[in-house]
């Protein structure tokens, strides 16, 4: 007579424990089981004493989150769908209506258009500042300002602020302050110390797990990480609310690449630096646009933080001379082939997009007139990476 579902489900045999293996295993679950009432009362789920439900977490997430503590230099981290989840995360923990944020002009864009839409919707203000002058930071701080997002270096157009003095600036206002670390990938710089003395830098650090931790352009994930118990469990309390869960064979992929992240981080950073170079000769480009590059915007204050032998994304931006119209740059873009067209970094494929700056930025001026280009290197030959843009640079001049 063959089986009933009830024999199936709740089947006698547990597996004996003691494995283990290089990766961890892979918990997925909704509901979690509890032993007794008495056990199902007690639990807490704000910390990681045990388990209660699903999205507030499993040894699998438990396991990921303290590994990107420890690469962040947090004690605490969260686990969200994407990087721009962490974004929402810290602005709706800390943000209500009559508060205003601060913003970077150059920040990632969907973190401004959230400011524009949801939070000028819940009567939350904000402004954007000229991060390469902290005076101009200092003078938009006021009494409703409650929280001040950094971001090292600016996005697609690469200066590197001085992120020591703005978060200094905001820790003697006591204003909070939260640093989007993606590009330094927890490698480069550590965000909660950005000078001599501990705890330097930002209270938050948020990072687009998506990029160099997944590796494989295949992941959507972020990371929420701080130092500071209370500030946590407010950040905790909104994640519960908002129901932020990531899926445990998306965490499985992240936790593999972990081991090689800084490999990968190192050599798409040198792969990047060589082409940057070998663009500032070409005659078609008006400015390579990198931190670790001299003559780039905020060098020195990469060169400050990180050291003259310290590390960098694979990522920077070219600016074309003026001379070449958008439809040029365009037939250049299109020209590419083991670049391809597509957002995000930090997978193995090289990427390009084009972008219109002068209509991105509102707090500054952007001092050039041509045409920009973000590249982001993978994990391709170099050699092949620059016949390609060479190949396309040709292009460039014939369209």
């Amino acid at each position: 007579m063959p089986p009933r579902p009830t024999e199936l489900i709740h089947h006698p045999y547990v597996p004996p424990a003691g494995f283990e293996a290089p990766q961890a295993g892979v918990f997925k679950a909704s509901t979690v089981l509890f032993p007794s009432v008495a056990a199902l009362r007690a639990r807490d789920w704000k910390h990681k004493d045990g388990y209660t439900y699903g999205l507030h977490g499993t040894p699998t997430t438990f396991l990921l989150e303290e590994r990107i503590a420890t690469l962040e230099g947090g004690r605490q981290c969260l686990l969200v769908p994407s990087g721009l989840a962490a974004i929402a995360n810290v602005n709706c923990a800390l943000l209500a209506a009559g508060d205003e944020v601060l913003l970077p002009d150059n920040v990632y864009g969907p973190s401004r258009l959230m400011a524009e839409g949801e939070l000028a919707r819940w009567g939350i203000s904000y402004q954007r500042y000229d991060p390469m002058q902290p005076a101009d930071l200092e003078r938009r701080l006021t009494d409703k300002t409650r929280l001040v997002w950094l971001e090292a270096p600016g996005s697609v157009t690469m200066e590197f602020p001085p992120l020591a003095q703005l978060a200094r600036l905001c820790r003697q206002r006591g204003i909070t302050t939260a640093l989007d670390n993606t590009w330094g990938a927890g490698l480069a710089f550590n965000g909660f110390d950005l000078a001599a003395v501990p705890g330097s830098g930002a209270d938050i650090v948020v990072h687009a797990l998506t990029k160099y931790p997944s590796g494989g352009g295949d992941v959507l994930m972020g990371s929420i990480v701080t130092r500071d118990e209370d500030l946590h469990v407010r950040l905790k309390l909104s994640h519960m609310r908002m129901g932020w869960g990531v899926g445990g064979n998306d965490v499985e992929l992240v936790l593999r690449s972990l081991p090689s992240l800084e490999l990968r981080y190192r050599a798409q950073d040198a792969a990047a630096r060589g082409l940057a170079r070998w663009l500032q000769q070409r005659p078609e480009v008006a400015q390579v646009l990198h931190p670790a590059i001299e003559g780039s915007p905020g060098h020195e204050h990469w060169r400050e933080l990180c050291g003259e032998s310290g590390l960098a994304a694979g990522l920077f931006s070219i600016v074309f001379h003026e001379r070449h119209s958008p439809a040029q740059v365009d037939a250049f873009c299109d020209a590419l082939q083991l670049f391809r067209l597509g957002y995000s970094w930090g997978g193995p494929v090289s990427l390009a997009v084009p972008y219109d700056i002068p209509a991105m930025r509102s707090a500054g001026t952007w001092p050039h007139r041509g045409v920009l280009v973000r590249l982001a290197i993978g994990l391709e030959d170099p050699a092949d990476l620059q016949a390609d843009l060479a190949r396309a640079l040709e292009a460039l001049a014939g369209a």
